[in-house]
């Protein structure tokens, strides 16, 4: 008899069709490359916005501080959101762009 573990993991591997994927050298660069630029992205923003919640904090204005750090937090989720939708297409194997 199998434990609820050992379910909940067939269940996980089941549910992941691409986990036996072997992907190709030119993938791997792909999805390497995808990692720099969301890293570059992401970066961006932290020094776009990370000035801005800096100047806000200087001038005592906390609630501009809120929504700075408000707004940082969600490009982060959508630049990561992003990442992993192209690193889907590239895995399922789409063009770059498609």
């Amino acid at each position: 008899m199998k434990s609820a573990y050992e379910l909940a993991m067939e269940r996980l591997s089941a549910s992941d069709p691409n986990e036996n994927t072997q992907l190709t050298d030119e993938q791997k660069e792909e999805l390497a490359d995808l990692d720099n630029k969301y890293a570059a992205k992401k970066a961006e923003r932290k020094i776009a916005l990370g000035k801005q919640i800096a100047d806000a904090r200087a001038k005592g204005d906390f609630q501009g501080v809120g929504a700075a750090e408000e707004e940082l937090r969600r490009d982060i989720e959508r630049i990561e959101s992003d990442k992993e939708t192209a690193k889907d297409r590239v895995r399922s194997g789409k063009q770059r762009g498609a």
